[in-house]
């Protein structure tokens, strides 16, 4: 029985997608949605506008507080898409690596299934990105990858 589901979000309408499809298939599971700000790409997904070439490899405490106002944005989106679908959610973010993160995450807290949006951005794959790609290779749980 599927009890505690991950749903990593970016913004893209296959993260938001994704997310639908957790909560209708998986009714009785508590929901996770993760956001990982990826400190290579910050601004992939809906923050295209997340200028980042001037930063230092760390970043700027000013980056720091861009990066938590987008993610927590990114997150009531999240909340709200849950809520029309009559679900809560819990919500949490990160920075660093969104492949090594999700897998992490999974196997630190008990989650039973992650739920993906599959990308395929770069043109040598394209049936999923490179994130899905890794975290189905690695996860040690069940994956559902959403086109």
């Amino acid at each position: 029985m599927t009890k505690n589901i991950l749903v990593p979000v970016d913004g893209s309408p296959l993260s938001r997608a994704a997310l639908r499809h957790a909560c209708k298939e998986f009714p009785n599971a508590s929901i996770t949605v993760l956001h990982v700000v990826d400190l290579f790409e910050p601004g992939y997904g809906v923050y295209s506008d997340f200028e980042t070439s001037y930063e230092p490899l760390a970043g700027s405490e000013e980056w720091y507080e861009r990066a938590e106002a987008a993610s927590e944005q990114l997150l009531e989106e999240a909340r709200e898409l849950a809520a029309d679908h009559d679900r809560t959610v819990s919500t949490t973010s990160e920075i660093g690596d969104p492949k090594r993160i999700i897998v992490e995450y999974a196997d630190e807290e008990d989650i039973d299934h992650i739920v993906l949006g599959a990308h395929g951005r770069r043109e040598d794959r394209p049936v999923f990105g490179s994130v899905a790609e890794i975290v189905a290779r690695r996860a040690r749980v069940p994956l559902t990858l959403v086109r």
